[in-house]
């Protein structure tokens, strides 16, 4: 018989699963991609197919997991593994089998983090992604639509930390160097063929859709402790769905997790249920036993594992870590990140002087620390990004040459920055 949970649960296995500790260096990255057919961009392509391709060429070399997003992007998801040249190495190996695939099919991978051309169109039919569709249509954001199929990400893995003290230290520091690496990598500025007034629109089009679920978990009222703090987030986020096991899923039961461990649910929940919650939860820094970095955009393939390099020099290395801490703090006040501070970062990208200013002194700290960290030749590529963006006060954004695609169709449309991010609108 299945244990039903208590809030107490909920906190026992946060502090157990999600921050285990031990000594930190290993390094993860996930890299989604929306895929494109090279003779018609406009043209959606199947899953299926692209399912097929992936099968017939094999298992990636060095490990990596592939899956596919709601609307049909690929992702690949590297082992972890000791430090950011080996992960890098890993990734780009299966990254070059299966663009390899692709390629020889006439598809190619989309180098930017928001579909340019093509409205969103959800693919996966799986009873998870219709009771997120349905839970966004309920609640009048159609922007989670857009952000389940339309979107693509870069996300980096990283330790939690050696003890309770070090995990503390580095929550702190990937929630201050989160609104620097929307900035610094932004690459999402045009949706529908036209600007947005967003450097990074997929940014504005997560903080559009429900903040229970998406707004950074240390911000100016969470608990000090990082693994309080998560746990109070996932019993004050909204429940989005109900597990059927066999049978029928309820979607949006209307109830918080915290209201449905008091009895308000349509049953009692469980562990898996808790499981479940914890994988519907989108904040830009997911503890799942590691730290997931989820605020970066999709890069070109060129400049892909930079954000890689960069994260885990500035977690890992303690002189790049102690210049990250100093340059962040000053960003922040000595505070955590405020709303503002990230909109800002994804709205004007680098063109914010403070932004920029911290995003060049993390650089450099960085750039001086992957040699000492074995990676040498990812210190020479993120060197030859900021010499391309970061020290020009450039983010991906500004120098992607934008080709004409299809004017938006009424109702899919991202209104001006002017409007803020909870006017980012997209359509089924």
């Amino acid at each position: 018989m299945a244990h039903h949970m208590t809030t107490e649960d909920v906190h026992e296995y946060i502090n157990g699963v999600c921050f285990k500790t031990g000594p930190p260096g290993k390094v993860g990255a996930e890299t989604e991609w929306l895929v494109a057919d090279s003779a018609d961009p406009t043209a959606p392509v199947p899953v299926d197919r692209l399912a097929a391709l992936v099968e017939s060429c094999g298992p990636p070399p060095s490990g990596s997991g592939v899956t596919f997003e709601p609307g049909g992007q690929l992702e690949l998801s590297s082992p972890a593994l000791p430090g950011p040249a080996r992960a890098h190495a890993a990734l780009s190996a299966d990254l070059d089998h299966v663009g390899k695939a692709l390629a020889e099919a006439g598809l190619h991978l989309v180098e930017t983090a928001l579909d340019p051309a093509r409205p969103p169109r959800r693919q996966l039919r799986e009873a998870r992604y219709t009771a997120m569709e349905r839970f966004f249509a309920h609640h009048r954001q159609p922007s989670g639509y857009t952000m389940m199929c339309s979107t693509a990400s870069l996300q980096v893995c990283l330790d939690t930390g050696e003890d309770a003290a070090d995990v503390r230290d580095r929550w702190e520091l990937v929630h201050r160097l989160g609104p620097v690496l929307v900035a610094a990598f932004a690459n999402s500025a045009v949706w529908r063929g036209r600007p947005t007034g967003w450097k990074s629109t997929r940014w504005a089009i997560w903080a559009a859709t429900d903040a229970t679920r998406t707004r950074p978990v240390l911000d100016a009222g969470s608990p000090a402790d990082p693994a309080t703090a998560w746990a109070e987030y996932a019993l004050a986020a909204r429940v989005m769905a109900v597990p059927g096991g066999e049978g029928p899923w309820t979607p949006d039961p209307g109830v918080t997790f915290s209201q449905w461990l008091d009895g308000q649910g349509p049953r009692p929940a469980t562990r898996a249920d808790l499981e479940f919650h914890l994988s519907t939860l989108f904040p830009p820094v997911r503890p799942r036993g590691w730290w997931e970095l989820r605020m970066i955009d999709a890069l070109p393939v060129r400049w892909w594992p930079v954000p890689v390099a960069l994260a885990a020099a500035l977690v890992d290395d303690p002189r790049a870590r102690a210049a990250a801490e100093e340059a962040t703090e000053e960003l922040c006040g000595g505070r955590s990140p405020d709303r503002h501070l990230w909109l800002r970062s994804a709205r004007l990208g680098m063109a914010d002087p403070d932004v920029a200013r911290c995003a060049r002194a993390c650089f450099d700290a960085a750039i001086e620390a992957l040699p000492r960290m074995g990676a040498a030749s990812l210190a020479a590529l993120v060197d030859d990004y900021a010499d391309h963006h970061t020290r020009r006060g450039l983010s991906p954004a500004d120098t992607r040459p934008t080709v004409p695609v299809p004017r938006p169709a009424r109702g899919e449309r991202v209104r001006s920055a002017a409007a803020g991010p909870g006017h980012v609108e997209g359509a089924r």
